[in-house]
């Protein structure tokens, strides 16, 4: 039985398997109509959602099954009165496929192993899978492939989309360049880092933390960024914290640094003024809300090679 919890644990083949299947999914969408016929799944909730809700409970829908919203906050494994073991362990008897947005990895990891059935992870803080599924299926159709691309990436950079998009980059060998403070707060886990250039050794892929915006920006095909405050992080930092990231902060002049037909990235939610500026999210060259939509083609991927349906 296969889980997809990180990036970091799938070969580069099963990766592109997931692309490659999600390129068709889209193209032919009543191919999949009623592929998950007779199937449930099961969306655990710990932190508010907008597009991971409505794409997997779209995705499982359209592909004829049924998915059921669970709001830990509303249970007994949110009040403490049962363990992750003992609900999964329950949950799993029920559905074909669980999928989880959460603040703890291990809780996902805890997941997997109670589970009968797979575990997809939604999110949490260290990775962010289907997320760059998406992101990098939105690129192949700007660009055509992901080998030899140069993606840039801006701002906060301990977070879990940027040590996903640090798997997968050097899983598939695009080079990556992280512009970032220089500052532990707003760096990559060293934990990550590791791994990462382990992977960047097998590929090929050139990985660089760089704390001057302009250097990162280079050359880039893509330039991404994600938000200056999740949902974890309070309210009263954020006067320090915008000023801390914004040298890192995507705007015109930072977009020239790049290629002159590079694409513009964010996984949304997005805030204009902070992490990038309104003339560059809503340009010509951002492509938000085509990386939005196709998170629901890559993740309806996802459930059909993990349910053995593709």
């Amino acid at each position: 039985m296969r889980h997809l919890l990180t990036l970091a644990d799938c070969t580069p083949d099963e990766i592109r398997e997931f692309l490659c299947l999600a390129d068709h999914v889209k193209k032919h969408p009543g191919t999949y109509s009623n592929s998950c016929g007779g199937l449930t799944l099961l969306m655990i909730f710990e932190k508010p959602s907008l597009r991971t809700r409505l794409s997997f409970e779209v995705a499982m829908t359209q592909m004829g099954g049924h998915a059921i919203y669970y709001d830990t906050s509303r249970s007994p494994m949110g009040s403490g009165k049962e363990s992750i073991h003992d609900t999964l362990k329950t949950a799993s008897r029920f559905v074909d496929i669980i999928m989880a947005r959460l603040f703890e990895h291990a809780h996902i990891e805890e997941m997997a192993r109670c589970s009968r059935v797979p575990v997809i992870n939604a999110l949490t803080n260290y990775s962010h899978p289907c997320q760059i599924l998406g992101d990098f299926q939105t690129i192949i159709e700007k660009k055509g492939s992901l080998k030899g691309l140069k993606l840039a990436y801006f701002g906060d950079s301990n977070n879990n989309v940027t040590h996903s998009l640090l798997f997968g980059c050097t899983k598939l060998g695009m080079d990556i360049s992280v512009g970032c403070p220089d500052s532990p707060e707003f760096q990559p886990q060293q934990v990550v880092m590791d791994r990462v250039m382990a992977f960047a050794r097998e590929s090929g892929s050139r990985v660089e933390i760089l704390h001057d915006a302009a250097a990162a920006a280079k050359g880039a095909d893509v330039i991404y960024t994600d938000s200056w405050m999740s949902y974890h992080i309070p309210k009263d930092q954020q006067d320090r914290r915008m000023a801390d990231l914004m040298p890192f902060q995507v705007n015109a002049a930072l977009m020239n640094h790049a290629k002159s037909d590079a694409i513009f990235m964010n996984c949304l939610p997005a805030i204009r003024g902070m992490e990038q500026t309104a003339d560059v999210i809503d340009g010509p060259q951002s492509v938000v809300f085509d990386e939005a939509e196709n998170r629901l083609h890559a993740q309806k991927a996802v459930m059909l090679v993990l349910l053995g349906k593709a």
